[in-house]
């Protein structure tokens, strides 16, 4: 049986522009960063207080994938804060654009989205 998600996988187009997105806008901490030469492929592991989340990866000649909340396929992914308005502003004071913060109907619970450098939507949902 399904017990959790044990992680999240991404290609980047640009390897070292998502590598900083995601560790410096995002603070997620360096696991593990390898080279695969077999593949030209950076594989690299985050975490999130100390729970591993996602894999990014780089791979030559990857094709683009139209990407927003509303397209098929992965909708979104959405990361859990305490204080919303305290976490755009950090995140915008890095040059990040959000949207305008919404409110979930039928929870009453407020979140924005952005997206990440290869235009992947990600979500700040207010606990």
């Amino acid at each position: 049986m399904i017990r959790s998600v044990h992680h999240i996988a991404i290609i980047a187009g640009d390897y070292q522009r998502s590598k900083t997105f995601y560790t410096e806008v995002l603070q997620l901490d360096i696991m593990r960063e390898v080279y695969r030469s077999e593949r030209d492929s950076y594989k690299l592991d985050l975490a999130l207080n100390g729970h591993y989340i996602i894999e990014l990866f780089s791979f030559p000649e990857a094709p683009e994938r139209p990407s927003r909340p509303e397209a098929q396929g992965l909708r979104h992914l959405a990361f859990a804060v305490d204080d919303l308005d305290s976490t755009i502003s950090a995140i915008a004071a890095k040059g990040v654009e959000l949207e305008p913060v919404r409110i979930d109907p039928h929870t009453g619970k407020r979140f924005t989205f952005f997206s990440d450098p290869d235009g992947l939507p990600l979500e700040l949902y207010e606990l």
